[in-house]
């Protein structure tokens, strides 16, 4: 008699990876804990107890961010000399140290978090929406006919953070065809000069590209899960001697266009629904 409680039933085999992927996978484990977890107690401790005087940043984050500004000046130094020698290095350093230190440029806020998987997604769409856009631009200049009907087509974004705006507006320019001359800050609105409108599904094509664009760009870079302002708005105001009172009634009235225009983005949607 046999000491299983049903001898007539197939056993059923414990699902698993197999020896092949489970031994990467436990490889991967091991090398983001004997790697990662050290580098970032060590990156913790450094910001902890080294201190850097206020030319220097005040901090370890700002130390390298200031490092790698100086360090992208003088690149970009000795690109424009053409030739890599130890002359321009040292001289495009002291450029650059010079031009951060005398010229300093307001702080840009980074709020969100990337996504590098969604970010690849935009790339890859980018460069697909670059090969169509060239395809119709070149056909539309050599084919007979009357020539293309520009046009100008405003267009709301719900994108918040003004670096991503930034990078959603740099993405629409360098697809051939369309281009932003306007953008207006407060209200989130671009004006986009669009190669062809003669009809109405080309106009249709441009909101549908448009839309997915902001979508990715949200979904890439501030999903609404984890969005937190970032606290460096406002910080060069008081460089360039703003009161307090008007950067509060400024803030207070981009939170009140924003949640405006919430309010409608929401409406029309429940419309369209």
């Amino acid at each position: 008699m046999s000491n299983t409680p049903f001898p007539d039933r197939p056993h059923v085999r414990p699902a698993g990876k197999k020896a092949i992927p489970a031994f990467f996978g436990s490889l991967w484990r091991l090398t983001v804990v004997g790697f990662a977890w050290p580098l970032t107690n060590a990156i913790v401790w450094l910001q902890e107890h080294l201190k850097f005087p206020k030319w220097a940043g005040g901090d370890l984050r700002e130390f390298t961010m200031r490092l790698w500004g100086v360090a992208w000046l003088a690149f970009v130094w000795v690109l424009l000399w053409g030739e890599v020698t130890w002359g321009n290095i040292l001289v495009g350093v002291v450029i650059a140290i010079v031009v951060m230190t005398l010229l300093p440029l307001p702080r840009v806020p980074v709020e969100g978090r990337i996504h590098p998987l969604a970010a690849l997604k935009l790339v890859l769409t980018l460069l697909g929406n670059f090969v169509v856009s060239s395809a119709q631009v070149a056909w539309a200049a050599i084919k007979p006919g009357p020539p293309p009907l520009g046009a100008v087509v405003r267009v709301h974004v719900a994108i918040k953070s003004d670096l991503v705006l930034t990078l959603a507006v740099d993405y629409i320019n360098l697809v051939p065809g369309t281009m932003v001359v306007e953008i207006d800050h407060l209200r989130r609105m671009l004006y986009v000069h669009i190669f062809d409108v003669r009809k109405q599904s080309q106009v249709d094509s441009f909101f549908r590209q448009m839309a997915y664009v902001e979508r990715q760009f949200i979904k890439a870079f501030e999903r609404d899960s984890e969005w937190q302002p970032s606290p460096f708005h406002g910080i060069d105001d008081d460089y360039h001697h703003v009161p307090f009172s008007d950067r509060q009634r400024v803030a207070d009235e981009e939170r009140r266009v924003r949640r405006a225009s919430r309010r409608r983005h929401i409406r029309r949607r429940k419309e369209d629904t």
